[in-house]
């Protein structure tokens, strides 16, 4: 058994109840799909062990999803294969080759490995003050080089061997059973694809959207933000935008955000108020959230993906000025003499 303790979010990980492998091609380049004819058996507890670090050790804990379709949940295929295990995991075998085939039909990017596919069916988790079953969904597509020493006679031995590393989980997802009405609560870890062909293992197969909590809702307001901020002119230099991200960081370090309470905190003038305003109607619509009028934000969203970068100004290859704030302490110009724009920087104390 593998226990997780994150701030806000509990999660254990219990009982391997079944396991199935089968393998997976790149139906793109003609790659096989083969199927174990039945389950593999774990006997030995160590083994056991090793595979439940290795199915769960990846996994975040602090953003989870749901399945999704746009007309009718029911339509998502991983969601009704998972649906009709937990309605009755005698049909475990069956729904794991349905789950292999559609994953092999949306393995058709170039770039996509061919791997093994373990289908975990966990029993006694809990999560989020529940105890449920889970159902998990595992894709290793890389293999790692061991080495093997061994005593032989007097003398030692070593071999190569080739492969899984259970620290380094290429793909997962678990299926919690609970908040079916809503699409199922999904964690997700893809680790091996960056790309475009990245979207096959969450958008393609799995069919997810990140879950409407805490941690969505703030991870959405800061993305926005920073859209919003980078297609600001650059006329009056890049100052404007790093106080405007930082004000933005500082913001949703309240309690409490109130949606335009925040707009107005974090812009002020009116134009600009009135075009972000805007601006979040088009992302609301593009990227198919919907923020509420008022959230709590998620410190863990601030602490992981706060925007640190956006808020420093490089300038050429001489300087970098991180803003904190003090908005009024900084004026930017331009020297006619030397040709070159400046910076001043007005401060009580030096550190």
């Amino acid at each position: 058994m593998l226990q997780i303790h994150e701030p806000m979010i509990n999660a254990t990980i219990n009982n391997i109840q079944s396991l199935i492998i089968h393998t997976i091609g790149n139906k793109y380049e003609n790659g096989q799909i083969k199927f174990s004819d039945s389950e593999t058996k774990i006997e030995d507890p160590n083994i056991r062990s090793l595979l439940t670090k290795y199915f769960t050790g990846s996994f975040k804990w602090d953003e989870f999803y749901n399945f999704y379709h746009t007309s009718n949940i029911d339509l998502n295929e991983i969601y009704s294969f998972v649906t009709s295990i937990f309605d009755d995991p005698s049909d475990f075998y069956e729904q794991s080759v349905k789950i292999a085939k559609y994953l092999y039909e949306q393995s058709t990017h170039p770039k996509i490995k061919a791997g093994e596919l373990y289908i975990v069916y966990f029993t006694g988790c809990k999560v989020e003050g529940k105890t449920v079953d889970a159902i998990g969904l595992f894709k290793s597509e890389n293999k790692d080089t061991f080495l093997k020493v061994y005593p032989s006679g007097s003398a030692f031995k070593i071999e190569s061997e080739r492969g899984i590393n259970i620290n380094k989980l290429d793909k997962g997802c678990l299926v919690f059973n609970t908040s079916k009405e809503n699409g199922y609560l999904v964690a997700v870890v893809d680790n091996t694809n960056k790309g475009t062909e990245a979207k096959y293992w969450t958008e393609d197969f799995l069919h997810i959207r990140p879950r409407k909590d805490s941690y969505s809702q703030t991870q959405n307001m800061l993305f926005l933000c920073q859209e919003f901020v980078s297609q600001i002119s650059d006329e009056e230099g890049k100052a404007q935008k790093a106080i405007l991200l930082n004000k933005t960081i500082h913001a949703l370090k309240k309690d409490t955000v109130n949606t335009d309470e925040f707009a107005k905190r974090v812009f002020e003038q009116p134009e600009l108020v009135e075009q972000f305003s805007q601006y979040k109607q088009s992302y609301e619509k593009a990227n198919d959230v919907a923020f509420d009028d008022q959230f709590e934000p998620n410190s863990q969203v601030l602490k992981r993906k706060g925007m640190g970068t956006m808020t420093t100004i490089k300038l050429d290859k001489n300087f970098d000025i991180r803003i904190h704030g003090g908005e009024q302490l900084i004026e930017r110009g331009y020297d006619e003499e030397r040709e070159l724009f400046f910076y001043r920087l007005f401060f009580k104390e030096e550190k």
